[in-house]
């Protein structure tokens, strides 16, 4: 063993490790000065996500020679009268048949101690009262832990209000000057930095719409499936919930869940505890057709991402992150793959020049 190459492989090794450490220790800083400015940040990100989702038609009324303003105008206005929309499609005939669903919840708890005073549990009203005190007592005793939970709610409601908000302004602006930003960054920037930037800020919006687009394909191939299993069935409202599993598809896991639950709920007290199960097998077949199929064929093909990389992804957001990891993961392992391939085409060595030894091709047509 030769003691020059080992010196070297380790002298080598350690400079890798401390160039790799410095790296990981940016990184940290990064995420840490990211989670300091987050309340600015999170809004960012809602408004340039639902700015790609409304710069087709933005870019449609500009091109037709209407002034950036008014075009980014009227947009934000028909996203608020669509988003507007849908909440009355789901809560309008919601609140036309709460009647019946409140008997229905009724009539299903009703049931449902019937059926637990029947064997094989055998629970007697005096058990069941004699629960319900306890659940009350319990409730009673932690009082101001539900009043610091409430609090809690409503400060999240607020901040979310907020944010929505601030996501609405920021896209009107993003609409308005979008197109304006890369030629100023260019002009701001020094030496080869002023054409980098720009081209990988450009593929980077390029796949923030392939995001959305995508995510927009899997909700409503899901609110169809769902929608159409449902209409089988005859449980009610069938189109409020097939609207609200298309929408809850922009928020990963919890929304999936939402959507379902409600579904379950309304089959189980207008149709009873067999439909209500049967509901429940189609939510579970459609979410794992999504989750595992569906969703990463979708997104790989528009992202340029692997299937299977699209699912370590929202894994390790999840984990990282909960629900606002999982539904950033995938795009940012997409601007993470912009990026790193932006660096592989700069770093590669150009292709070598034909010596011009070889003899001319003559099948391809020569134009004057």
């Amino acid at each position: 063993m030769s003691s020059t190459k080992a010196r070297d492989a380790l002298r080598i090794s350690a400079r890798v490790s401390g160039e790799l450490l410095l790296v990981l220790v940016m990184l940290a800083v990064s995420l840490w000065l990211l989670g300091r400015m987050w309340s600015v940040v999170w809004p960012l990100v809602v408004g340039l996500l639902l700015t790609t989702l409304t710069w087709p038609a933005a870019r449609f009324l500009r091109r037709r020679g209407w002034p950036p303003a008014l075009a980014a105008s009227v947009v934000t206005v028909l996203f608020l009268l669509v988003a507007a929309g849908v909440v009355a499609l789901i809560a309008v005939p919601v609140a036309s048949q709460s009647g019946e669903l409140t008997d229905g919840v009724v009539e299903g708890i009703q049931r449902l101690r019937e059926w637990a005073a029947g064997p094989p549990l055998n629970i007697g009203d005096a058990q069941i009262n004699k629960a319900f005190d306890s659940a009350v007592a319990r409730a009673q005793q932690g009082v101001g832990s539900m009043v610091g939970t409430v609090v809690t709610g409503v400060s999240t409601v607020v901040s979310g209000v907020v944010t929505a908000v601030l996501a609405l302004f920021l896209m009107f602006f993003f609409l308005k000057d979008g197109p304006k930003f890369l030629p100023w960054l260019s002009r701001q920037l020094p030496g080869r930095l002023a054409d980098d930037v720009p081209v990988v800020f450009a593929r980077g919006w390029a796949t923030l719409g392939a995001f959305v687009r995508s995510q927009a394909a899997v909700g409503l191939l899901d609110a169809v499936l769902i929608g159409l299993g449902l209409w089988i069935l005859g449980v009610p409202l069938v189109l409020p919930l097939a609207v609200l599993t298309f929408v809850s598809a922009f928020v990963p896991i919890i929304g999936a869940l939402f959507a379902g639950f409600v579904a379950v709920l309304i089959a189980l007290v207008s149709n009873g505890l067999t439909d209500a199960l049967i509901v429940l097998a189609i939510i579970v077949v459609v979410q794992q057709l999504e989750g595992n199929v569906f969703q990463p064929m979708i997104q790989s093909r528009g992202l340029g991402l692997h299937a299977a990389v699209v699912l370590l992804a929202v894994t390790l957001g999840g984990s990282l992150a909960g629900i606002v990891g999982s539904l950033l993961a995938v795009p940012v392992a997409a601007l993470i793959a912009v990026v790193w391939n932006y660096v592989r085409e700069q770093l590669s060595e150009p292709p070598e020049e034909p010596d011009g030894t070889d003899e001319p091709d003559t099948a391809a047509p020569v134009l004057p």
